[in-house]
């Protein structure tokens, strides 16, 4: 079999590589991975034949299923190991792949003029990396990459059907870039900007936020036209706590797409609604990850039209003005420069999630918690990549990490888009990933007080969302709480979503009108995106809670919190998960695919946690 083409022929001196000569194949090439192109792309041209691909190669990892029952068994209550998280190392034992696995990958790429040399590994080598021109490329993966454009006019390289050789396609799960379109997209909604309006709603109300009354009531510190975190602390229980543990507790947030934390609007936030944690705005810690943006300077006028930040503030702002002084690691995930059409030289990795999860998979020391508020439509990844990342989650959970996930924010789909991506176009609601994969924690979003209801603001279209996995089967541990829902649904939305999936979210906290510093003023900012960061940060107080009392962090949410911790969350009963042109998904007593078990009250969620440890 020979890789000789001329586009490849005029690169061999460049690049120095010799895959001309005869390659020794065990088998001859099959098709291992075919994705559908999303409906928001289209095609723009042939890939250059020159660009820098840095190709991830994930190998089959030798003993998954035994990782799974690690995770099952450390996050059950019910088990004598609950709580008994595996280390780093231990975990790395589990996911290494075999040798036979290893060596067949060593061999087809040698046999490919691609030495060892130019390789570079995970801690557990279940990812093998190195870094080729597209022209190379194609010939090891016996594909054709192309330049395709998104509607908002970025463009990625990707290549929709993909090759093995037939004997390693059960060594090899995925390689990335080629047929994922993923996009991490922040799940936040703008409203409009709002000028010192929660400043002025907290004299009018004559309260201290330094020093709030011990009395104070949701009523007194709380309005649906501004969420603030006194409002937060006082809705969720958190006001009287004082964390006892920090440092030996921490919390995490992930920031992509160019986002960073202002360091000066978070300032300007803290000095006006927590003022005792002002210095924290200069104390956290951002860790940046491949290139990630870490931009303390003024936004230029591009950046401001583009909102830069504005995620990024919202979740440091909402943790620490709830969690302080809980320290916070923030993660910056770059990667390199997204393709453009008139540079042919750039490295194209664009796979956020994968770049973030190898960087903190390697680390021994992690925040218990992890908030995360960026997906997208599950249908843009091939089901070969989600599994893939799924699976790496697991890794983190099994080690004692809670993650938690933003659900969405256009209900069941944004109307006009709800169709498949098999080329049918087929009427279908829209499942989000990564919130189907069984191994994170899924957070929808709320408003109002009393009570709470599903989140949905008819200025801009954001209702939280929820539904149900077309990848990942539902888990056993929500059988008895998703089994009734979908049943009580009868044929309603019937072929519209997949009755026997992975339902999400699992919990809920408020996301609406969240009040945020950006660009030295505030902005009022709707979203999962407001609701991951709180409910993330109310359940770090919970861990430091159970580490101050001697026990073990949560760890993995979802086997506790469908066992016993659901009856610490309170119920949401109205709304519902609007989108496709439905009313979607209804929120009723007990769990539903739009708040999941409800929002957490801290005092009963310790009270739960501590009980069960």
């Amino acid at each position: 079999m020979l890789f000789c083409h001329a586009g490849f022929l005029a690169l061999a001196v460049l690049f120095s590589f010799s895959s001309c000569s005869p390659v020794r194949s065990r088998s001859s090439y099959a098709v291992k991975d075919s994705h559908h192109i999303p409906r928001k792309w289209s095609r723009v041209s042939a890939a250059p034949l020159n660009h820098i691909i840095k190709l991830e190669i994930a190998l089959k990892q030798n003993q998954f299923d035994e990782l799974e029952k690690h995770l099952y068994e450390v996050s059950d209550p019910d088990h004598h190991r609950y709580g008994d998280h595996l280390s780093h190392d231990e975990v790395n034992q589990l996911v290494k792949p075999s040798d036979e696995s290893l060596n067949l990958v060593h061999e087809w790429l040698h046999d490919n003029g691609i030495g060892r040399d130019k390789l570079t590994y995970s801690a557990a080598k279940d990812w093998v990396k190195v870094s080729l021109p597209v022209a190379h490329i194609e010939g090891l993966l016996d594909t054709k990459y192309n330049v395709y454009r998104h509607v908002d006019g970025t463009h990625v390289v990707r290549a929709p059907t993909w090759s093995l050789p037939s004997h390693l396609h059960k060594h090899i799960d995925t390689i990335q870039p080629t047929n994922s379109f993923f996009r991490a997209a922040p799940r936040h909604s703008n409203v409009m900007p709002v000028a010192d309006v929660g400043q002025d709603l907290l004299t009018a109300q004559r309260i201290d936020v330094a020093s709030p009354p011990a009395d104070l009531t949701v009523a007194q510190a709380c309005n649906v036209s501004a969420v603030t975190p006194l409002c937060l602390r006082t809705l969720y229980g958190t006001i009287d706590y004082q964390p006892k543990v920090p440092g030996k507790n921490r919390i995490g947030l992930t920031n992509y797409l160019g986002e960073t934390n202002n360091r000066s609007d978070v300032y300007l936030f803290l000095k006006q609604f927590r003022p005792e944690a002002v210095q924290a705005a200069f104390q956290f810690r951002i860790e940046v990850i491949a290139g990630g943006d870490n931009q303390q300077t003024p936004n230029n006028a591009t950046q401001l039209a583009d909102g830069k930040d504005l995620e990024g503030n919202l979740d440091a702002e909402t943790i620490l003005g709830i969690d302080y002084p809980t320290p916070l690691v923030a993660y910056n995930t770059g990667g390199s420069p997204p393709f453009k059409p008139d540079n042919n030289t750039p490295t194209d990795t664009n796979e956020p999630y994968l770049t973030w999860l190898q960087y903190v998979l390697a680390q021994s020391e992690l925040p218990q918690v992890i908030s995360t508020s960026y997906g997208d439509d599950e249908q843009t990844v091939p089901e070969s990549y989600a599994r893939t990342v799924c699976n790496q989650f697991a890794q983190l959970g099994a080690r004692g990490i809670s993650l938690l996930f933003a659900s969405g924010d256009d209900g069941v789909g944004a109307d006009g888009s709800c169709f498949t991506n098999d080329g049918k176009n087929t009427s279908t609601f829209l499942p989000s990933f990564p919130d189907g994969c069984p191994y994170v924690t899924s957070v929808g979003a709320t408003k109002n007080f009393n009570p709470e209801v599903v989140a949905f603001d008819p200025r801009n279209g954001f209702v939280s969302g929820g539904g149900f996995s077309n990848y990942f089967p539902r888990p056993s541990y929500q059988d008895a709480a998703v089994i009734p829902y979908v049943a009580s649904l009868g044929d309603q939305f019937a072929g519209l979503y997949n009755k026997h999936g992975r339902g999400y979210p699992d919990i809920a906290a408020q996301g609406q009108l969240f009040q945020t510093v950006w660009n030295g003023t505030i902005r009022r900012l709707d979203g999962t995106s407001a609701s991951t960061p709180a409910a993330s940060a109310i359940l770090s107080l919970v861990n430091d809670a159970l580490l101050a009392a001697g026990r073990k962090n949560l760890g993995f949410l979802n086997i506790w919190l469908y066992k016993r911790g659901y009856q610490a969350f309170t119920d949401i009963l109205s709304g519902s998960a609007m989108g496709c042109g439905t009313t979607g998904f209804p929120a009723v007593k007990g769990w539903d695919a739009v708040t999941g078990f409800g929002t957490p009250y801290f005092p009963k969620v310790r009270a739960a946690a501590l009980s069960s440890s």
